[in-house]
């Protein structure tokens, strides 16, 4: 039977968490927390359910907003038949909007169930590793370019424009906005100028807890491709992460339309760890 998460509940849905990061192949966007009190508080926004066993909880799935719709958070379970009734059971309180998933390309049981459920695959996103001091090296850059810690918020709404890329939320971003997100410690921007006039630029989100930086986004102005700028970008956001003596690896991403980042981060020397599918349901029409 199929009901909400109760207080009562957090041990027994810790464990299946636990149980869930014990193999990557299980892994799906989950709450973060592993502690008691931080999984009550996490997800104490979300609508979450749970089916019982004969040894308590022993499926979970929650639902809460994101972008234009809701996510889901799991299932996380054991039996493909109990996560597909939960999945459709959390779709319900979604009312009609989008609804997304993520879950690890080789999770083949949360994979079928959701499928079962009506969630469509929409990409893949690999994931790359490399450590920080194997990618602080590049060729010098020719005269006349440099590297700055900051764009204009009109210089990064062009070239971000002009780089085509996907996250359109950005272009909406307000000049306040876009201070805000810079002026947060952990997260670093990294500027190629040439005669003063950005020409691609890449982003980082230091995870000093994990020993980690992500490069979260790269872009290189189309008309200066095929120069080598984006492997300088790299070089020089490896050597900004690496000021922080705490992280030791550099992580990035790419989808599976992105094929030329993704020869990039091969031919870097970065690794292939992970692979997440990304899923949705659409939005129903009103009748």
């Amino acid at each position: 039977m199929i009901r909400p998460m109760q207080h009562t509940d957090t041990p027994d849905v810790l464990t299946l968490l636990h149980w869930m990061d014990g193999a990557p192949e299980r892994e799906v966007f989950a709450p973060d927390a592993r502690d008691p009190h931080e999984l009550r508080m996490e997800v104490e926004d979300s609508r979450c359910y749970v089916t019982d066993g004969p040894d308590g909880v022993d499926a979970y799935c929650g639902i809460s907003p994101f972008r234009d719709g809701m996510i889901l958070e799991g299932p996380v379970g054991h039996d493909p038949a109990r996560m597909k009734n939960l999945i459709e059971r959390a779709v319900k309180d979604a009312e009609g909007l989008p609804v997304y998933a993520f879950c690890s390309r080789d999770n083949t049981l949360v994979r079928d169930a959701l499928e079962a459920a009506g969630l469509n695959p929409m990409h893949s996103t690999a994931f790359y590793s490399a450590p920080i001091s194997a990618l602080q090296h590049a060729r010098p850059l020719p005269p006349g370019y440099t590297f700055s810690d900051s764009l204009g918020f009109t210089e990064y709404r062009d070239l971000y424009r002009a780089a085509e890329d996907a996250w359109a939320d950005r272009l909406e971003w307000t000049p306040e906005e876009y201070d805000a997100h810079f002026r947060h410690g952990d997260v670093k921007l990294v500027a190629l100028r040439r005669e003063g006039r950005p020409v691609g630029f890449a982003e980082l989100e230091l995870c000093p807890e994990e020993s980690r930086a992500d490069l979260t986004y790269l872009a290189v102005h189309p008309a200066e491709r095929g120069r080598g700028y984006s492997r300088a970008l790299v070089a020089q956001a490896a050597r900004v992460a690496g000021q922080d003596p705490t992280v030791k690896t550099l992580r990035a991403r790419a989808h599976d339309h992105m094929h030329s980042a993704r020869a990039l981060y091969t031919k870097l020397g970065l690794n292939q760890c992970r692979s997440i599918v990304t899923y949705m349901k659409e939005a129903e029409e009103e009748a």
